[in-house]
């Protein structure tokens, strides 16, 4: 066999040491008519065939688009550092640092990561990373039942699609009710709002910007929120906070989001990052495990799990959803990536995707039959309004070489003609403009 290592002589060695005499008396407790008649697989090959076949395959992907997509994950520049960094043997082979002793350096990269979260939303506390967007607003979901004791969510239409499915998926089996309210003009539908709030209500989840691009400012929506009892919990996506009011501003009690478009590349759907941040309170009800810094016995500082709330560490009915070396590497490259900005970076980074798209819009609504929507801000996704159905539109335009963007009919009623573009950094006017004269021209 092409794969395992082990010769005969190998195996009937390991099978002497266990005392049975051949692979089917070790399993001879499986039923006949339980074991696999075949595998079906075909003969292994040689590692310049594997790669070869691989290259074959890889060569379908349409990698050479212009990226107008989004959608929730974002087509940004990483540098390169990013890579050397974060590929280096010390970070690329770490497993969970449970033993503080020999694990200063992954450790106080996952509590930088933390900070770097805090600073970005606002809030106090953050963990040391979850799943992806989607699986990271389920937990605050559960966060906020256990504690106010209520099982009632509300939750935004302009929430990712996504990130809801995960949500109705995750919870089939517990008694959730969720209430979804509609988007009016791009903008939560306040007076929906405030009909479904009540004293069964234990969040609201808003999304900002939402999924058509609309930028928001939910503190007034907050403020009725709180007065119930119940927590208010933020999606966000991190670049836009660059230069928008951060959750923690807006009074958000949690706030969660997708880290892809902090140093991760698209990689045809993953691996991802969720992160998390909240206020003190919630401290304890995080998922997951918390790095924090302290001093040893000779006042040296130095970095352990704070917190860890899996049930190997404390009592099983008080333990959450045990997140572990799952996403360490992608936060890692969110910590560096943002490292690598800083500050003003950030800001930089955040004015031109929105000076870009802002480009991109005045570019398309010249085009006849085109309706650029502008009902609320944006900031680097919009949704424009086309005269044919924006599913054939996407197709054609990739003959065209862009991927011009997500046809919002595949997730909304009645939207067929719609068409949502994202517009990052990496796009430049002359991209935006040949996009915009190939859009005419399918059109």
């Amino acid at each position: 066999m092409s794969y395992v290592p082990h010769t005969q002589d190998d195996i009937k060695q390991m099978l002497k040491a266990i005392g049975v005499s051949s692979i089917d008396e070790l399993f001879k407790d499986i039923p006949v008519a339980l074991r696999p008649k075949s595998f079906n697989l075909p003969q292994g090959k040689s590692e310049f065939e594997v790669t070869q076949g691989l290259k074959r395959l890889s060569v379908k992907n349409a990698t050479q688009l212009v990226n107008f997509v989004g959608a929730g994950f974002y087509d940004h520049f990483i540098p390169a550092a990013v890579d050397a960094i974060v590929s280096r043997p010390e970070f690329y082979t770490a497993y969970t640092p449970y033993q503080p002793e020999c694990s200063q350096g992954w450790l106080q990269a996952i509590y930088e990561y933390q900070t770097m979260i805090c600073q970005l939303t606002g809030l106090d506390v953050s963990n040391a990373s979850l799943y992806d967007g989607g699986t990271a607003l389920y937990e605050a979901a559960m966060m906020a039942i256990r504690f106010t004791g209520r099982n009632k969510i509300i939750m935004d239409s302009g929430v990712n699609l996504i990130y809801r499915t995960m949500l109705y998926t995750y919870t089939s089996n517990l008694s959730v009710e969720f209430v979804e309210i509609s988007v009016v003009h791009g903008q939560s539908s306040r007076e929906e709002l405030a009909r479904h709030l009540d004293d069964k209500t234990a969040a609201v989840i808003l999304q900002n910007p939402n999924f058509f691009g609309a930028v928001d400012d939910h503190t007034d929506v907050i403020e009725k929120v709180h007065k119930v009892g119940a927590l208010a919990i933020a999606s966000v996506y991190p670049v836009s906070l660059g230069m928008l009011k951060t959750p923690g501003e807006m009074g958000f009690d949690i706030a969660t989001g997708e880290g892809q478009s902090l140093g991760i590349p698209l990689s045809f759907g993953g691996p991802y990052l969720g992160f998390m941040s909240v206020k003190k309170e919630l401290v304890r009800q995080m998922p997951g495990r918390i790095v924090g810094a302290t001093v040893d016995s000779e006042g040296r500082r130095g970095y352990v799990l704070t917190l860890q709330t899996r049930e190997q560490h404390i009592r099983r009915e008080k333990a959450t959803s045990n997140i572990c070396s799952n996403e360490a590497l992608c936060a890692l490259r969110a910590a560096v990536f943002t490292a690598l900005l800083g500050r003003e970076g950030l800001k930089e980074l955040a004015e031109h995707n929105y000076q870009k798209a802002e480009f991109a819009k005045d570019i398309l609504s010249r085009i006849p039959g085109v309706e650029v929507k502008r009902s609320s801000p944006t900031f680097n996704e919009f949704t424009v309004l086309l005269p044919h159905p924006a599913d054939e539109v996407v197709y054609r335009m990739i003959d065209k070489g862009f991927a011009c963007g997500f046809p919002l009919g595949r997730f909304y009623k009645g939207m067929d003609n719609y068409l949502l573009i994202a517009v990052t950094e990496k796009r430049t006017k002359e991209e935006i403009r040949n996009l915009a004269d190939s859009l005419e021209a399918v059109l």
